[in-house]
């Protein structure tokens, strides 16, 4: 059952693996050397990230809209304290869901990047732990998969990579190599988690949502994820380790761009990017020999003007109330004549 379900997503990222194989051995590289290989899994996160940036956007935009109406759900969650009966559990989900669809958000569309992803790194797991090592120990599925064949996986699962395959593993494997580079990989993995969990959490969140059940939630998921990674981590293939400390890389440089530029409103974040606008505005001034609290002042007087004419309109109302007398005198001067 599972090899029917994964056998398109394994057959696409071998295929794309060998593409960017070749591409990397078209500008000189050795075709059987590990860094050939090991640069194709970071041409295989490239290309998939690539396809997912309309998808991040999606995740940025619920996950700030989740975070903007923390205080609200807090207000609901607060309002329904300590109420177990049946008709106050569905009234509060009642009004949580009102609250995500006024808001267009839930907390499952900031997970869907992550949720894509995983099908895609259980496929490059089969690729390099099964198709790999399998056409050299014979165990797996040691059958070609698309462009991916059998001479080109045992070249890749022979390939040196500072004395380790892509298909080793911490537990699983002879000599030091090994163990030293997944060691290296899962501390980076780790580290570019955690970076990238508090990089959000801590810096794109207004104070209102830094409290909360909510924020309790977001500070356990920046703590457990890397311990996650460090249990699970000795278990995979130094090959999907490069590819998820790729993927981390690629994540925590796009969402500090995203923070950098666009940045939550009221997050710390936010505070910094209107000083840098602030101070990007008062280079620009003094470029042009202007300073910027001159041209501040400047500018108020000529508001002003709109300003009293608005304030003028009961003024007008007067003038208004002596129409009927100017019309008298009209008609007055039209007998006289």
């Amino acid at each position: 059952m599972i090899d029917t379900i994964l056998f398109p997503l394994e057959w696409v990222v071998a295929n794309i693996m060998v593409i960017w194989h070749k591409f990397w051995t078209l500008l000189g590289l050795d075709p059987a050397a590990g860094i050939t290989w090991a640069l194709a899994i970071v041409g295989l996160v490239v290309t998939i990230r690539a396809a997912l940036i309309p998808l991040f956007v999606k995740q940025i935009k619920a996950s700030r809209a989740m975070q903007m109406i923390a205080p609200d759900l807090r207000k609901i969650q607060d309002k329904y304290k300590g109420k177990k009966d049946q008709a106050s559990r569905e009234a509060m989900s009642r009004e949580t869901m009102e609250l995500y669809s006024k808001h267009k958000t839930n907390p499952f569309s900031s997970c869907l990047p992550m949720l894509v992803q995983a099908p895609i790194f259980f496929a490059l797991f089969r690729v390099l732990n099964y198709r790999l090592e399998g056409n050299v120990n014979g165990g797996g599925n040691t059958d070609g998969i698309g462009m991916l064949t059998n001479e080109l996986a045992t070249q890749a699962q022979q390939a040196d990579l500072f004395g380790a395959s892509l298909s080793d593993t911490f537990f699983n494997s002879e000599g030091a190599a090994a163990k030293i580079l997944s060691a290296v990989l899962i501390i980076a993995m780790v580290a570019t988690t955690f970076t990238t969990q508090r990089q959000l959490t801590m810096k794109n969140m207004p104070a209102s949502a830094l409290e909360g059940p909510m924020a309790q939630q977001q500070k356990i998921l920046m703590y457990a994820l890397p311990f996650i990674f460090v249990i699970t981590g000795p278990n995979f293939p130094v090959g999907v380790l490069i590819y998820w400390t790729t993927t981390n890389l690629w994540t925590m440089g796009q969402q500090f761009y995203v923070i950098r530029n666009n940045p939550t409103p009221g997050s710390e974040a936010d505070r910094q990017h209107q000083e840098r606008l602030a101070a990007k505005a008062a280079r620009r001034a003094a470029r042009r020999g202007e300073d910027p609290a001159v041209v501040v002042i400047e500018q108020e007087p000529v508001e002003e003007p709109k300003r009293s004419g608005q304030r003028q309109q009961p003024k007008r109302k007067g003038r208004g109330g002596s129409k009927p007398q100017s019309a008298a005198g009209g008609d007055q001067e039209k007998d006289n004549s």
